[in-house]
């Protein structure tokens, strides 16, 4: 417990340190005409959120003096990639059709501008911390036929920028629809863009200045949607597992007193239903080394979600902390590689495993293998393509540095605690040295559609959820109701551990008794119903579109459901293993 209680102290003073609202080295107060620092951040497809670009590889003005902002981890890892801005807004300075630059623009600048145009190409900067958005130009679609369309780009932006006292408090911006370069033709165009500024008095003190941001998924209309889903889901998952857990505990009963009853009148008498497994029901799963290791990393992304939904409880994912959560996954998910270690480890011999090294190898790179190649493959992408998703070298060092000076030699010292812990596996009966042949079954007990109604029931109880998760992940949504999202993940838990017990006792009555792999199974099936959801929400729900995007949604979507399949799979079998102890312990097995 002290250890997990270290990772969350260190985590959180990680994230308080790669906070850009605090490392700034402003406190945010200013004078009359002091600078107050603009950064213009990127641009790209409004559809496509992972298919960014810098702001400067459109041909806007330069600057005079270009300088990067130095980020964080997280920053990076979020494809922020801030540079100084073409506007000054220096603090209390109106201005009025203030000329950025006057530029000719080529032929093949003008090309790429309404190509930009034709993709709804947004851009997005930094005021003072505060974000701001617009976008870069508007297709006139007067025309029916497409020939007939015209394009434009804005060239006048409006700053509205409201302060108390000596903090800016709010900034918005708008283009003007009447100041514009016609882009319709491939030739030469003469462009002069400009910006206006003004600034109002507002009473709202500087700690609420980021509550706008949050609002809109906070609305009363909102919140109804959210709160009778989670009723929804809450009312049906509770009266299946009610209805389930009765029919259970019922059989359950009848099994128990059939038994007694068995014992008392005749010893003689020939064993049927889960009681004739007693003899087999601990026989040790075939490949256990995979089968620990599958456990060892399940129990690492349970805990790591765990504590993100502390850092999110807590309030440090508030919108627009750049980058707070990548940094909070990356540095949490190093910090706990050493309970995947141990928890592999220790159940691997308590499985009378001999080659405990193999199984913590086979444990570090069950996840972050498949993990790792996805990033090879679309990094790979990201970079052909040009956009701020390529990670820079220097990233990419940082991030194999924390893999191998800290995930590493916490696994590895992990595995060794769990090795020298020396605990048995705790079974209430003997196995018998000889397996008992499986009598055969039908098709609908097999482990393919036991899974499928095994994933299908959690998945009822999330999919409401799902949607405003996507397109706060995949789209351009804020989502800070988290204690929803956790009554949600705790419904998710309980189901799918019910579920599993479930499953495995009609499973053990039907005198199939390996169990083992087929309550993992079971319990991670969720992540392959999430996958299927990605599949409709992509077609039917979002306008993403393009190799990148696809590429970036699926793969990364991949690695997620798949971390959901080995979290759930460890959450199913552990509700299992103390349902199979539970009731062999409670009678009396020879």
């Amino acid at each position: 417990m002290g250890k997990l209680v270290a990772v969350f102290v260190v985590a959180v003073l990680v994230l308080y340190s790669a906070d850009p609202a605090r490392s700034d080295a402003s406190d945010h107060r200013f004078k009359e005409g002091d600078a107050v620092p603009l950064y213009a951040n990127k641009v790209g497809p409004f559809h496509n959120p992972s298919e960014t670009y810098r702001y400067f590889d459109l041909p806007f003005c330069i600057p005079v003096h270009l300088k990067e902002k130095k980020e964080a981890l997280g920053e990076v890892l979020n494809g922020d990639r801030l540079v100084s801005a073409p506007y000054k807004l220096d603090f209390m300075k109106e201005k009025e059709s203030e000329v950025v630059c006057k530029k000719t623009l080529t032929r093949e600048e003008v090309v790429r501008f309404r190509t930009a145009v034709i993709k709804d190409y947004y851009f997005q900067m930094y005021y003072d911390d505060l974000p701001i958005w617009g976008f870069i130009g508007k297709v006139d679609k007067d025309g029916k036929d497409p020939s007939d369309y015209k394009y434009f780009l804005y060239k006048h932006i409006h700053f509205d920028i409201f302060y108390n006292k000596d903090r800016v408090i709010e900034i918005n911006v708008r283009t003007d629809p009447n100041a514009l370069v016609d882009l319709t033709e491939d030739k030469e165009v003469q462009a002069e863009f400009m910006y206006t500024v003004k600034w109002k008095e507002t009473a709202t003190p500087f700690e609420k200045r980021m509550d706008k941001y949050s609002q809109s998924s906070s609305l009363p209309h909102h919140l109804e949607i959210h709160w009778f889903s989670i009723i929804n889901s809450c009312v049906t998952v509770l009266l299946l597992t009610g209805f389930l857990a009765t029919i259970l505990m019922r059989v359950l009963k009848n099994d128990f007193v059939k038994y007694a009853h068995d014992e008392e009148s005749a010893e003689d008498q020939e064993e049927t239903g889960w009681k004739l497994l007693h003899g087999d029901v601990f026989r040790y799963p075939k490949c256990k080394s995979l089968f620990a290791a599958a456990l060892g990393s399940g129990s690492q992304l349970f805990t790591l979600t765990v504590f993100i939904f502390i850092l999110a409880l807590v309030g440090v994912f508030y919108p627009y902390n750049r980058g707070a959560l990548f940094t909070a996954l990356v540095v949490i998910y190093a910090l706990t590689s050493g309970i995947a270690g141990y928890t592999a480890t220790s159940f691997y011999c308590q499985l009378e495993g001999s080659n405990w090294v193999r199984n913590l190898l086979l444990t570090g790179c069950l996840f972050c293998g498949p993990l790792f190649l996805t990033f090879c493959f679309l990094n790979t992408v990201a970079i052909a393509y040009t956009a701020t998703a390529a990670l820079p070298f220097g990233t990419i060092v940082v991030i194999v540095l924390i893999w191998t000076l800290v995930t590493s030699p916490l696994l590895v010292l992990g595995g060794i605690a769990g090795k020298n812990s020396k605990v048995e596996f705790q079974a209430p009966c003997r196995t018998t040295k000889y397996p008992r042949e499986i009598p055969p079954l039908p098709w609908y007990r097999g482990t393919i559609p036991q899974m499928a109604m095994a994933g299908f029931l959690p998945f009822s109880a999330i999919y409401i959820e799902l949607y405003y998760i996507f397109a706060s992940v995949w789209g351009h949504r804020i989502y800070t109701i988290y204690s929803i999202l956790f009554i949600v993940f705790i419904i998710l838990l309980i189901v799918t551990a019910f579920i599993t017990v479930a499953l495995t006792y009609f499973q053990l009555a039907a005198e199939d008794h390996e169990w083992w792999w087929r309550s993992f199974l079971c319990g991670g099936s969720t992540g392959l119903f999430i996958y299927a959801y990605c599949l409709y929400y992509y077609y039917a729900r979002s306008d993403m579109s393009g190799f990148m995007q696809t590429s970036f949604f699926f793969g990364y979507m991949a690695c997620i459901c798949y971390g959901f399949f080995l979290m759930l799979g460890t959450v199913g079998f552990r509700a299992a293993l103390l349902f199979v102890r539970h009731i062999y312990r409670s009678i009396k097995c020879e």
